[in-house]
Parts: structure tokens; sequence; C-alpha cells
């Protein structure tokens, strides 16, 4: 059986290799799921001969709740960055001093806009992957790097017994777009660019949703004692060779000059590609220069970045919107004739506060210099003041709010101004209650934006507390509300009065209460009642409050309107208070216990489970070690996970066992599950 799970393993590297880095499979998806769900099976029957770097760890599915910061044995330094041709030739002209020597070879490669990853290899396989921190050490995301299917896990052909590799992480441009489709539908805010998101992805707890991002990873350098190569040409042949994903347009020349025509093509066809590049590498090609030049105290010498200007397109200035935010805050957006930038067509730009159009002089009407630089919401730059028509009005800030006609306020030592009618301004009232209802907040499901603005337009809902007033047969009577969805938004609104404390508290819309400070306060306060009572000093003395915040909380559990807000809300349970007054006289049954959690849950989310086990007193860990006295396993528990814990012996529990441990110590410890 070990030969069959090992022949397996090795024709899955096969066509993964193939599919991904070569682009020419040899077999359909059909035959390979075939062969990767025998192994998938042959694994879970055979634990034993479990093997880290196996096809079926790709899928994810591993929990990292805290990232390992490790040193590099080679550190990661930055690259010096130049703007123009001249610029270039002043770098080259520093390294012939040095050198003392004009016959120098260069290498170009494209600039990914990407995250810096460094992967170590032992004998042809995947050790450890770390993200490039400050150069010196960075964290510890192997278990989400082996999710990328461009990086290989087992190498092929005559690697070297021991390297490091440096890759950049990138997220395509297709993928990007589904993703920000999908949480449009799901009423999510929408990210901001690929670069961002891909750093986020490989931060994420659950592996198993980095492997859905589909994340990609272009190979460029390598690092190690007494490797077989001296040019980084020669680098990037063996990398590819050795079945990492190198991007094949690499120019080796023999003079500087030769490598502007590479700058120009890719400068035009940076838009063709599907992932985002900000410039062109130029590195000396000889290993043995790179020595002789070395590093200055952030940036190789042997190497420089020629960085594309930012994209700059001009259009005319059709009109200047001002929207109205759940704080009050006044959001000014230039409305455009449409244009290309970056291969997206772009309609509004951001113009941030009246400072902002002032300083640019604005017209209606202007024609305008805009760029994207890595915005999804790109900005005004400049103006062309010489085809300014006759017809061309200035932009006027207004002086009342464009939604409900209050004068609007402006602090000395704020740019934004803010809209005071905070109870009868609609967008505002609206932005509460879609605040209130996200996924960070109170976590309504069937509840998003656009169900929100419908039940207040329909005079259903006024305020939160109108959330909990909701009809069944009020519902069916809107516009493309249905059973179903009408039955969910209810659950949702229902389950919604289990929340615990922070939830409640951040979903309030407080000036300045992030979700953070919304967790501290709840931990210092135990309960929104306490909170309420706080003094400015006390407020003071929580880790993160500032005055300025401290200062914002006493407003508003001051205001007369917000206090009826809350006594409305107490009538239907809210906040759920029951449950920190439980939380303090929990039975501690796990005191002493190191938990790991592992796998699927049917009835419970993982977090349940964790916030549970510390509630009982466990410490949880994200590994399992000499010291782990419990694994809680669920389904499709971590198959290195399991293994470490039966060679180690360390007792399992399902999640039944665990539900039915804690009911018979306190059966309301259920309810709070």
């Amino acid at each position: 059986m070990e030969d069959r799970i090992k022949r397996l393993r090795d024709k899955l590297h096969h066509h993964n290799h193939r599919y991904y880095i070569l682009d020419d499979p040899e077999i359909t998806d059909f035959e390979f799921d075939l062969l990767m769900r025998e192994l998938e099976e042959l694994e879970a029957q055979h634990p034993e001969f479990f093997d880290y770097n196996s096809p079926t760890q790709r899928v994810g599915g591993g929990i990292t709740k805290n990232f390992e910061t490790l040193q590099h044995k080679f550190p990661m330094y930055s690259l010096q960055n130049v703007y123009s041709k001249d610029e270039l030739q002043s770098w080259q002209e520093r390294i012939v001093r040095i050198l003392k020597d004009t016959n120098i070879s260069y290498t170009c490669e494209l600039k990914f806009d990407g995250v810096s990853i460094n992967l170590l290899y032992e004998n042809g396989r995947l050790i450890r992957a770390l993200t490039r921190g400050d150069g010196d050490q960075g964290d510890n995301v192997t278990n989400n790097i082996k999710t990328i299917p461009t990086i290989p896990l087992v190498l092929r052909g005559d690697y070297a017994a021991q390297f490091e590799i440096r890759g950049e992480i990138i997220l395509p441009l297709d993928e990007f777009d589904r993703i920000n489709k999908q949480r449009k539908r799901e009423d999510q805010e929408i990210y901001r660019n690929p670069r961002n998101t891909a750093s986020g992805t490989l931060k994420l707890q659950d592996s198993s949703l980095v492997a859905d991002r589909k994340l990609k990873c272009f190979f460029y350098a390598i690092a190690g004692d007494e490797l077989p190569i001296t040019t980084q040409y020669d680098a990037l042949s063996k990398a590819n060779k050795w079945g990492f994903n190198v991007f094949k347009e690499i120019v080796l020349t023999d003079s500087l000059e030769d490598s502007y025509d590479f700058i120009d093509q890719w400068e035009s066809k940076r838009n063709d590609l599907n992932f985002e590049i900000d410039g062109i590498v130029i590195k000396v090609n000889d290993l043995s220069q790179q020595k002789i030049l070395g590093y200055t105290s952030k940036a190789p010498r042997w190497a420089v970045a020629y960085k594309f200007p930012a994209q700059k397109v001009s259009t005319i200035l059709e009109e200047v919107v001002f929207q109205v935010g759940k704080t009050g805050a006044i959001t000014p957006v230039a409305k455009l004739v449409p244009v290309v930038i970056s291969g997206t067509v772009v309609k509004r730009a951001s113009l941030h506060n009246s400072d902002q159009i002032e300083k640019l002089g604005l017209y209606i009407g202007d024609q305008v210099y805009v760029e994207k630089g890595g915005e999804i919401i790109p900005k005004i730059t400049g103006i062309n003041l010489s085809v300014r028509s006759k017809d061309a009005r200035p932009v006027i800030y207004p002086e009342t709010c464009p939604e409900c006609q209050t004068p609007l306020r402006r602090k000395e030592d704020e740019a934004v101004h803010h809209c005071p009618n905070s109870f009868q301004c609609k967008p505002q009232i609206i932005g509460r209650i879609q605040h209130y209802v996200s996924r960070g907040a109170m976590d309504i499901d069937g509840i998003g934006d656009e169900k929100v603005s419908l039940l207040f337009n329909e005079s259903l809902i006024e305020d939160i507390s109108d959330l909990y007033k909701l009809q069944y047969d009020q519902l069916m009577k809107l516009p493309l509300i249905k059973e179903k969805s009408a039955k969910n938004m209810l659950e949702g609104i229902e389950r919604s009065k289990l929340q615990p404390n922070w939830r409640f508290l951040f979903g309030l819309g407080i000036r300045f209460v992030g979700e953070t400070a919304s967790k501290k306060l709840s931990e210092s306060f135990g309960t929104v009642s306490s909170l309420q009572k706080a003094s400015i000093e006390e407020l003071n003395d929580v880790d993160g409050i500032g005055e300025v915040m401290a200062q914002s909380i006493i407003d508003f559990f001051g205001d007369e309107t917000n206090i009826q807000l809350l006594n409305r809300l107490k009538e239907f349970g809210l906040p759920n208070e029951r449950e920190a007054q439980a939380i303090i006289s929990y039975p501690q049954i796990l005191k002493g216990e190191r938990v790991v959690v592992s796998g699927t849950f049917q009835n419970y989310k993982r977090d349940e489970i964790k916030d549970l086990i510390s509630r009982l007193g466990g410490t949880l860990s994200s590994s399992i070690s000499t010291k782990t006295t419990l694994l809680v396993a669920g389904e499709s528990v971590g198959p290195s996970k399991l293994q470490k814990a039966i060679q180690l012996k360390i007792p399992r529990i399902s999640e039944e066992q665990l539900r039915e441990k804690i009911c018979q110590v306190e059966n309301r410890v259920t309810n709070l599950l």
C-alpha cells in the first residue's frame, strides 16, 4: 500500500507540473481528480504514511492562529528605484567605477507587483516559507504557501541539496475580479487592489480560504552556499528545470542600452498581462561581479528597478457629487467622461475633501488628468488649463448637507466636513443600519446593503431596533423578496441576539470605535451597561483608547436619542449581557489543558469551539507538540496533526465528545455555543 501511495504522489506531482508550470497537461481534469481522490482515501486509511509534501496538502484546511516570526538566513533587501533612463545610466556608471570593468552583461526581468516570499528547500522538498517581513525576519506562512499550485512541493532534476529561492506571490486580475464580484453579491466591501489582497490572503488563518483564492508565484532569485550556478540567467534556467514557475520573458543583454527596448516593450504591453507589473528589474548577470558590488544598508548595488510612471490619462470632469457616509462625513467624488486606465473603464475619481478641490482649482467641464496608482477609485492629479472653456464653472463645496440641507460643520483639526443631523439624515440612518448588520458587526445573514435600503425606503425600519419588529407578512409584500429570502432574514435577525457584546458595541457605529477597540472595551468593562457608566478617565485607562475615542464614547452614551435606542434594544434582549456574566462564572474544567482544534465541525463554527475552550480555561495552540494535552478533532482533521498526535499519544476527542464533556459539568454552556 505504501508503494501505491508513493506512485500516486509522484504521478500527481508530475501532472501538477505539466498543468501549472508547462501549461501542457497530459490528462483531463476528471482523470486528475480520480487520482487525487484515490490518494486522499488511501492517506486517510493509512495516516502512518503521512507526507508533509503530498499533493493532497494543497487543498488547505489547516488553521494557523499565530504566524511564527523567523530569521532569514540570507537577508531580503529592497531594490533601488529609478524613474528615467538618465537615472539608469547613472546607476551603470557607478557600478562600472566599482568594478573597473565595462564588460558587464545584464538580465532584464519583469517587476511583479505582488508580495515577496522566501522558500527553503532541502533534498528537493519544501521545508519552510517566510514572508519578506522587514528583510531580516519574516512570518512563517508555510501552510498557506503549500496551497499555491505554481509552488512545487517536490523538485525535479539535478537540484541543489539545500537552497533558498525568492519569488513574488501575485493575484491574477481575473481572479481579483471574481473575488470582488462575489464580495459585492454578499454585500461586503470590495478589495482595493490585487497586491494588497494577495498580501492579506497569505495571512489568512484558514489555509483552505487561501487555496480558494488561486494565487500564483513567479520566481526570480536563488540564494545559498556553494550553489552550482555562476550567473543570474543560469540560476533562473536551473530553477525552471527544477520545477519552478519562471516567467519566460527574460532578456540577457551585453549593454544597458539594449535593455531600453525591453523596457519600452513592456511599458506598452503591461495591460495585456493577467497580472500587474510596475516596472523592469535590471541585474548584473555575473554572480562574481554581484559579490564585488555588494550591498548598501538597504539594497543591492548590482540591481535596480526601473519603475513605470503611474498611468495618466485625460478626460472631462462632468460633475462633482457629495456623498454622505454613516458618520455624516461628506466625500466629494468626481464624475468623469468614461476613460480606460490600466485596462479598466474609469467613470469616477476621488477628490477626498474641500482642501483638495481648492488646491486643484477644479471647474466643471475641465479637462483633468487622472491616475490610477493601485487604487480602485482613481484620483485627479491635475488640470489642462490651456483648454478650459468659457462655460466652465468652479466647483463649489456645499455649506449644507446635500441630503437633508443641515449646515455642515468642520472641526479645526479635521480635513472633512460633517453633517451633524445624525438621526434625521437619510444616508446616515441607512449607513448605520448597514454597518450594524454587516459581517464584521452583528453578521445578520440575508440582509445586505440593498435590502437595508429597501426596508428603509418602504418605511419598515427607521433604526436598528426596528429590525427586531419585522414580520414575515411584511417582508413578503416587498418587491423581489421571496419566501426563502424572508425566512433567512428573520432567522438571521433572531440569531444576532446571541452575538457577543463586542460585536453589538461595534455595530452601534460609535465614531472612532473600530473592531479592535470594541473587543478591548468589552474585555475591560464586561457589559455595555458598565461601559455606559464609565468615566473618561476609566476609558483612557484601557489600552489603545485615547482621549478622542474616549470623548466620542462619552458623547454617544450621553445623547438622549442613543439612550432611547438602547432602551428599545433591551426589550429584544440586546445586548446579550447574559453571555458576558456567564463568562465570568464559567467552570474552568479545561484549566491546564493545552488544546489544538483541527478539522471541520457540523454544529459549530471553529471560532465558537475555540472561544468555548478559552472560557473553560484551556490554552489554545495552533500546532501539535509535546506540550499539547488534547486534540479536538473534527471531520477532515489535518493529517499531519493527526499523525503527530498518534506518535505523541495525545488524547483525541470529537466534536460530540467535547459537547458531552461540557454538558456534564454545566448544561447552560450548551446554550451559549
